[in-house]
C-alpha cells in the first residue's frame, strides 16, 4: 500500500488583501491543517512573534540559509527577503499532513516547480478602493508606502493566471469557507489516486 503524502496549499495575495488574517482564521477553525512559518529579513510588526508569525533573521543569516540549502524557495518582496524552510515542509508531507504556505507570487510559482501537485490559491480584495483603505489602516504604512504597494499589487495580480483558484476576500468567514472547500476537494482527489506529490530536482 502506498503511503499517503501530504498536500501543499499556497495562499498568495497583494499586500493588504488579507491573506495573513485568512490563514490565521483558517488554522483556528481547522486545526488539523499545518502552517509553514516563513523566514524573513524584515522587522517584526507590532504583535508579531518570532517562530509563530515568521522566523526573523538578519540578511547575513538569510544568505547563509540560502547557501546551505535550508530554504525550498526564497524571493525578495518589498525590499525584504522571504523564504520557506525546507526541512519542516518535507517532514509534514512525509507524515501526510496538509500544509498552508502564506507566501508571495514568486514563492508560489517556485513551489509549483518543486511540487507540481501543489494547489495555488490567489486572494483578492473586492476592489482596488477597498485594498487602498486596508493598506491605509495599517499602522506601519505611510502614504508613499501605500502608493508603492498598490503599484506592486497591480503587478502581482497579473500572476493570478498561474494560480489554480482565485478567492475574493469580501468577508473573512466567507473567504475561509471557500478556501477550505478547495482544500477538501483537492484532498479527496489526492486520496482517490488522481495525484500525489513528487518533488522534482531543484
Amino acid at each position: 500500500m502506498v503511503k499517503k503524502r501530504g498536500n501543499i496549499f499556497v495562499i498568495s495575495a497583494p499586500s493588504g488583501a488579507g491573506k495573513t488574517t485568512l490563514c490565521r482564521a483558517l488554522l483556528g477553525k481547522y486545526p488539523r491543517l499545518v502552517y509553514s512559518v516563513s523566514v524573513t529579513t524584515r522587522r517584526p510588526r507590532p504583535g508579531e512573534k518570532n517562530g509563530r508569525d515568521y522566523y526573523f533573521v538578519n540578511r547575513k543569516k538569510f544568505n547563509q540559509m540560502v547557501r546551505d540549502g535550508e530554504l525550498i524557495e526564497w524571493a525578495q518582496v518589498h525590499d525584504h527577503y522571504y523564504g520557506t524552510p525546507r526541512k519542516f515542509l518535507e517532514k509534514c508531507l512525509a507524515r501526510g499532513r496538509s500544509v498552508i504556505l502564506d507566501i508571495d507570487v514568486q514563492g508560489g510559482i517556485n513551489i509549483k516547480k518543486h511540487f507540481p501537485e501543489s494547489v495555488l490559491i490567489f486572494i483578492m480584495a473586492p476592489s482596488w478602493k477597498i485594498l487602498r483603505q486596508r493598506l491605509s489602516l495599517r499602522g506601519d504604512t505611510d502614504e508613499n508606502t501605500v502608493r508603492k504597494r498598490l503599484r506592486n499589487a497591480r503587478r502581482e495580480v497579473r500572476f493570478k493566471r498561474f494560480y489554480d483558484y482565485v478567492v475574493i476576500n469580501d468577508t473573512v468567514d466567507r473567504a475561509v469557507n471557500n478556501i477550505y472547500r478547495i482544500i477538501r476537494r483537492s484532498e479527496r482527489r489526492s486520496n482517490e489516486g488522481l495525484g500525489r506529490f513528487t518533488q522534482t530536482d531543484s
